[in-house]
C-alpha cells in the first residue's frame, strides 16, 4: 500500500511540476525534485535522472540527499503507523 501511494505522490508532484513551470506562483522545480525523489524508490528512470541532476549541480546534490534521507526515515515510520493501525483494527474484527 505505501508503495502505491508513494508512486501516486511522486507523479502528481510531477505533475504540479510541469504545471508550475508555466504559472509564476508554484515552484516548478522544486516540485520536480520531491516527485524524483518519491519516484526514485521504485523507478530506475527516475533515479537516474536525480543522479544526473546531483551531477551536474554538486551543491544542491547534497541537499537532495539530505531531503532523500528524511523522506526514507518518513516512508518508514508511516509504514510502521500503517501496520500499528491495521493490527488494530483487525484486533476488533
Amino acid at each position: 500500500m505505501t508503495r502505491i501511494l508513494t508512486i501516486a505522490l511522486g507523479y502528481a508532484f510531477l505533475l504540479l511540476g510541469v504545471v508550475g513551470l508555466f504559472l509564476p506562483i508554484l515552484q516548478g522545480v522544486l516540485f520536480i525534485l520531491v516527485g524524483l525523489l518519491l519516484l526514485s524508490r521504485y523507478s530506475p528512470w527516475a533515479r537516474r535522472l536525480l543522479e544526473r541532476f546531483k551531477a551536474r549541480y554538486p551543491k544542491a546534490g547534497e541537499m537532495i540527499m539530505r531531503a532523500d534521507a528524511w523522506l526514507h526515515r518518513f516512508l518508514f515510520r508511516l509504514n510502521l503507523l500503517g501496520r500499528r493501525i491495521a493490527r488494530r483494527i483487525r484486533a476488533v474484527f
